[in-house]
């Protein structure tokens, strides 16, 4: 998953993105609200987390003028401000969440997960594909039962996969859910952890269905069983 940090505070920014790529998410920063802005047009990211107090354009203009372009992506508006009407500007605004500072990590992940969920096709906490399942918060993975160990790139590439399942994905915009910006990252590279995940998934067993099929010129995908 890819998500897009808007904070001037550098070591908060560079806090919140070391925390959050430790467990396996892909993680721009950007400094103030125009740069925010500009990124958040140009990219596609599942979730943005923002400052409101910025230079150039604060976090309430950052959120409502993305609304008004009709990006939906959602967002944890993250500040120091406390009052009641804060909280109802930056909802009314148009996040999705709002979070404290000073906040807990712990808890700005549960909430980043929470809005991972949303979407009606991932609405549950654990994600399956006929007998594979991924526990999305112990990034535990298991087929049949038995319990698969997955790096945390093989790990958010398959959460990709199947959470956009029945849909075929170029390797261009996997690289761009799963990999950072500044990421140096190779069409190829995609094909060692996509053969990687056959391997694990796939060949050790082999009694079960293929699930992740490639679709020749276009990209790749897992598609339910039938």
């Amino acid at each position: 998953m890819h998500i897009l940090v808007v904070e001037d505070d550098k070591k908060i920014a560079i806090a919140i993105k070391r925390g959050l790529e430790i467990v396996g998410y892909a993680v721009d920063v950007e400094s103030d609200g125009e740069a925010g802005y500009y990124a958040a047009s140009s990219e596609a990211y599942d979730v943005i987390i923002t400052d409101i107090m910025m230079p150039k354009l604060d976090g309430f203009g950052l959120i409502k003028k993305l609304r008004e372009d009709q990006i939906t992506t959602p967002i944890i508006a993250l500040t120091a401000r406390t009052q009641e009407r804060d909280v109802i500007s930056g909802l009314d605004s148009g996040a999705d969440d709002y979070v404290t500072k000073p906040f807990s990590y712990t808890v700005l992940l549960a909430r980043v997960r929470a809005l991972l969920r949303r979407p009606p096709a991932t609405e549950q906490a654990v994600l399956r594909i006929d007998d594979v399942e991924l526990d999305v918060a112990s990034h535990v993975v298991s087929r049949d039962g038995a319990s698969i160990q997955l790096s945390i790139r093989e790990f958010a590439l398959l959460e990709y996969l199947v959470r956009n399942k029945n849909r075929v994905v170029s390797k261009e915009t996997i690289i761009s859910h799963v990999w950072d910006f500044d990421a140096d990252i190779l069409p190829n590279t995609v094909e060692v952890f996509i053969n990687s995940l056959r391997k694990k998934l796939e060949k050790s067993f082999p009694k079960r269905r293929k699930l992740i099929q490639t679709i020749r010129s276009l990209g790749y995908t897992i598609k339910d069983a039938g």
